[in-house]
């Protein structure tokens, strides 16, 4: 008979742990009459016109592979995007490499930079992909604990005590999930200062930019003095515009990062789909009233959930960005998974421990607000219920 703890790369068999947040959408799925606020994935469906453009592509059958690097015509879209949005320009001859989703990006990224004992500086509550793409790419993860009064934002400070001469990669994950965290043009402006005249580069996953609020718009650390040259911006149409099961990404960066990317995703994938690279040149040419449209609605529930944690007493900072509040459960006394597997038996409602995305996230959960208001409402009162009847 195999032993296959023999036979399974070590590092993925015993260094690279199952998501946490799938463990309880597998719970949750199993019960009847729950009420999750875990998944974090638009409720909205993908714009008709975006559709309609991809079912032309089909019609018409443009069903052939295309270019490694994507559609050209998409990647000039990005190029203008880019610009009228961030101020920044990238040659869609060379700086544009369109992925399947935006987790292809950062995978690619992480192995075109990061050799083995290369250290990945992780700002951590993050998402959960960041620590195993590191390790499976021969890097060391080293976590920086984000803290709820610094509204989970990384400080200058925070940062250059985590840097040592092994630094390889600092990974800027912002607006952020879980936490809806997000960096100010100040923010960035400090954390350049201790980048500039180093060799250190950032992966910045900006899948979020188009998603924040309180009139703050998204500013790319990319768009900082001395940043460019060394930041690969990741980003995608899937929270943007509603389209999370067509895999869309897209990177742009230095020309040389950006080629060896390429010829990681040239062996692993070959190209993006193309049904999916149509309907995304519709998308970022004619989506602009869309994401207002859903932005707005986001805006009003953000405020629903989070005014309803504060009522309740799971205290919860204003996330200004993505779609997550990200409450304490102090005044429980449980821990986080203890907290989420309790409510979740009792009273049918699905949260997403806050330690599922790293060890600073204990004490907090994650809740996404892309349900509906009834939904929400429902979630907080079985939520209230839950917390008058432990104490």
């Amino acid at each position: 008979m195999m032993d296959y703890s023999k036979i399974l790369n070590p590092t993925v068999l015993n260094d690279i742990k199952p998501s946490g947040i799938r463990k309880f959408f597998d719970i949750a799925a199993s019960m009847e009459g729950v009420i999750s606020l875990g998944v974090g994935e638009p409720d909205f469906p993908t714009p008709w016109h975006i559709r309609r453009a991809g079912i032309k592509s089909l019609e018409e059958s443009r069903t052939r592979y295309t270019s490694n690097s994507g559609l050209v015509e998409l990647r000039e879209e990005i190029s203008s995007f880019m610009k009228r949005k961030y101020s920044l320009e990238y040659s869609s001859k060379n700086e544009i490499l369109i992925t399947v989703g935006g987790s292809e990006g950062i995978d690619a990224a992480i192995r075109a930079l990061v050799g083995y004992g290369d250290e990945v500086i992780i700002p951590q509550p993050s998402f959960v992909c960041y620590e195993p793409i590191v390790r499976l790419a021969g890097g060391v993860p080293v976590t920086v604990q984000l803290k709820a009064e610094n509204e989970f934002r990384l400080t200058a400070k925070e940062l250059e005590a985590a840097i040592t001469d092994k630094t390889k990669l600092l990974v800027f994950p912002f607006p952020c999930n879980p936490t809806g965290a997000i960096m100010e043009e100040s923010d960035l402006e400090s954390i350049a200062s201790v980048l500039r005249g180093t060799d250190i580069c950032v992966l910045s996953d900006e899948i979020y930019s188009e998603l924040t609020y309180g009139g703050k718009r998204h500013v790319s650390i990319a768009s900082v003095d001395g940043m460019k040259e060394r930041t690969v911006v990741i980003n995608g149409f899937s929270k943007t515009y509603s389209m999370t099961g067509w895999r869309m990404g897209y990177a742009c960066g230095p020309a040389p990062i950006i080629e060896q990317m390429t010829k990681i995703h040239q062996f692993a994938i070959m190209s993006a789909p193309t049904t999916s690279q149509y309907a995304s040149i519709e998308a970022i040419r004619n989506g602009d009233a869309d994401i207002e449209n859903m932005l707005g609605e986001y805006d009003m529930r953000r405020r629903l959930m989070v005014g309803g944690f504060n009522r309740i007493g799971m205290t919860c900072f204003e996330p200004k960005g993505a779609f997550y509040a990200f409450p304490s459960i102090k005044v429980s006394g449980m821990d986080s998974e203890t907290f989420c597997e309790t409510l979740l038996r009792e009273k049918k409602v699905a949260l997403v421990p806050g330690n599922a995305f790293g060890a600073s996230g204990e004490g907090f959960v994650r809740a996404s607000y892309c349900y509906s208001t009834a939904h929400i409402r429902e979630a907080l009162s079985r939520i209230e219920e839950f917390l008058k009847e432990i104490k």
